[in-house]
């Protein structure tokens, strides 16, 4: 698993009822084994969206739909902000403390996030 790579689509529009959806401003989004991007992305961006396709496959995809809504609305009630509660999504606390990491990949414990 830990070899498997998502397919990355750039410079692609991403449907406009996500953007509607979503508390920031979404510039990738990982949807199963897709990564798409508006622009071209970045070694911080790929690894940002390779870490949640990783968290995809750990939780068999469905199931990381499932941790990721339920700690949004979680948080959202918690929070009372909608940028608060996508920021405490435990995946994306994950995502966003490793992106910078160039080695975090190949170090990455698994299930560690949930």
């Amino acid at each position: 698993m830990r070899n498997w790579k998502p397919i990355f689509i750039e410079n692609s529009n991403i449907p406009v009822f996500l953007s509607y959806l979503s508390p920031i401003s979404i510039g990738a989004i990982t949807l199963g084994f897709i990564v798409i991007s508006r622009e071209r992305m970045d070694e911080q961006t790929r690894r940002h969206e390779t870490i949640h396709f990783q968290q995809y496959i750990e939780t068999l995809f469905v199931g990381f739909l499932i941790l990721y809504f339920y700690d949004y609305i979680k948080n959202y009630f918690l929070y009372r902000s909608s940028k608060l509660a996508y920021l405490n999504i435990r995946a994306e606390i994950e995502a966003y403390n490793n992106d910078l990491n160039e080695d975090y990949l190949s170090a990455r414990k698994r299930y560690n996030w949930i």
